[in-house]
């Protein structure tokens, strides 16, 4: 099966097909389908098992690659396309079941290729992949784009044995477009859509890479994050979600925002799968200027015997944005110490680690910046067919187009960023300092005189509902403090509000990965808080 979705979109509201759900869809004629594939497999329930589960499967000879990929095909064409109609995968990979057969043929031979050996992954749609596939961060204007070459975390998945599936839809430019934009839309792929109520947002920028995961359309994903880009649509969907280290993993072949900020993440049901991930993707890349090695051999891979936290100090974060004003999100919080202090680790309540408005301002000046050199660089070398070399060229572009591209919101922060002089300003390196460097420090404090080890937050309060007309409604969020930082954060289920996930997240100082994935892990078996889907169309009651 070959799918793929691009949109001549307009405003629509409509009423959908019994089993379709309620809120936001797109024209019923924008989408050119083809009819499912009737799977020849007798695999059932594949979505239900974790990647431990699927990977001992297939090294057991139990599941062929091809078997896994057909039944994800399969499922994609059921839920994503028909049932509840998610729109979170934008393209499939034709080659797919080509590629999986070559891996059963290495299987038969020599046994698994690697790590994730015959296991389908979803790629966000700003990751580059040198294949039949497009790379066009959810927008018509790099329609038709298909990167000469893989990313280096792409090639270092296919190296690993893994299946690149499909591009996951996105809020368009990693939602850095406009300041009005709705989190999960793209103009190539639509409005994606919450599975667990479908009229509630999914958070953004990896809205179908979480969304993918949650549903069961894949068993991994990859997402990128500038800002909350990973950890929000994990928390809003229920699933988990790392944003490593900055420069850990390679950025090189990934549509950039920012090069002090942006990385890119794993996505699974499970911190286990999630880690199984993240070891595949870190690797040391001379082309990535900001590249960063990990000191000394690491693990990623939590020990499932280490469940006593006893000796971990772990600092409750009471500085962030919304924090005390949700009763039911705090709940879930507390409940969430509680939990930690059980496992036998040392709680510390409160920390602060406040960030001003003037150190806001100077993170969004940042990106402005950084956007404006870092794309006119990734287009320059790539070709595409509207022959677009810098963010001036986009926006022209986007005015030609306006109907298709911004037919709900516009392009402010694409001209404001347009309107930033270059990296050799001194205001660049003011607003730097004026964010990066010094919440840096801010945090590096903190840990010192509270002698942490890891900081736990909230992540998110629950989904709001879709709105095209108010953009999004973002009530809580504790992202920027690892984002800023450029410091790792590792986000799980906590619990739920009115069917509505929330999830916490464990940050630490750059390179604890391993040490923050541990603790994450204690939780989450403490807690087995991560609940399916259950594609419900509304939680409002008709009276």
């Amino acid at each position: 099966m070959v799918r793929t979705r691009v949109l001549g979109f307009t405003i629509l509201t409509f009423v959908c097909a019994s089993g379709c759900g309620g809120g936001l869809s797109d024209t019923p004629e924008s989408h050119a389908k083809e009819e499912p594939v009737v799977s020849e497999n007798t695999a059932t329930g594949l979505e239900n098992l974790t990647t431990r589960e699927l990977r001992q499967r297939l090294a057991d000879g139990e599941l062929s690659a091809t078997v896994v990929v057909r039944f994800f095909l399969d499922r994609i064409a059921a839920v994503d396309d028909a049932g509840p109609r998610l729109n979170a995968i934008i393209e499939t990979n034709p080659d797919a079941l080509a590629i999986a057969g070559e891996l059963d043929r290495r299987f038969a031979n020599s046994g698994p290729v690697g790590p994730l050996h015959g296991i389908p992954v979803i790629l966000k749609d700003n990751i580059d992949t040198g294949d039949a596939m497009e790379t066009r961060a959810g927008s018509l204007a790099l329609a038709g784009h298909h990167a000469g070459n893989d990313a280096f975390l792409t090639a270092r998945l296919r190296a690993a044995g893994a299946v690149i599936l499909a591009k996951a839809n996105m809020s368009e430019w990693v939602n850095f477009r406009s300041n009005d934009s709705s989190s999960g839309w793209s103009s190539v792929g639509g409005q994606t859509r919450n599975p667990h109520v479908l009229d509630r947002n999914t958070c953004g920028s990896s809205s179908g890479s979480a969304v993918a995961v949650a549903a069961g359309l894949a068993p991994l994903a990859v997402g990128t994050e500038t800002d909350g880009s990973i950890v929000c649509p994990a928390g809003v969907n229920g699933i988990v979600g790392i944003k490593p280290t900055v420069g850990t993993v390679s950025r090189t072949g990934i549509i950039p925002i920012s090069h002090t900020q942006d990385t890119a993440g794993p996505m699974a049901k499970t911190v286990t799968g999630a880690a199984i991930l993240l070891a595949a993707m870190v690797g040391f890349d001379e082309q990535d200027t900001g590249a960063r090695n990990f000191p000394g051999a690491v693990n990623f891979i939590p020990n499932p015997e280490a469940l006593d936290l006893s000796g971990i100090r772990i600092g409750v974060l009471r500085s962030f944005y919304g924090s005390g004003e949700y009763p039911a999100v705090e709940r879930i919080y507390t409940s969430s110490i509680e939990t930690l202090n059980s496992l036998g680790a040392e709680i510390v309540d409160p920390v602060r680690i406040t960030s001003t408005s003037e150190m806001r301002d100077a993170e969004f000046e940042v990106m402005k910046f950084e956007f404006k050199n870092g794309i006119a660089e990734y287009l320059s070398e790539h070709n595409q067919p509207n022959n677009l070399a810098t963010l001036a060229d986009l926006i022209t572009f986007n005015n030609a187009n306006a109907a298709t591209v911004m037919p709900i919101f516009g392009q402010n922060v694409f001209t404001e960023s347009e309107a930033m002089a270059g990296l050799d300003d001194p205001a660049y390196q003011t607003a730097l300092e004026g964010s990066a460097h010094l919440f840096r420090q801010m945090f590096t404090d903190t840990f010192l005189e509270h002698r942490l080890d890891v900081l736990i937050a909230p992540v998110n309060a629950p989904a709001w509902k879709t709105d095209w007309v108010h953009g999004d409604r973002f009530q809580l969020s504790s992202s920027s403090l690892a984002a800023i930082t450029g410091n790792p954060s590792v986000v799980v289920p906590a619990g739920y509000v009115s069917s509505l996930p929330v999830n916490v997240a464990f940050i630490g100082p750059a390179f604890t990965e391993p040490e923050l994935i541990q603790v994450a892990y204690a939780y989450e078996q403490a807690t087995s808080a991560l609940q399916p889907p259950r594609f419900l169309p509304t939680l409002e009651v008709e009276r």
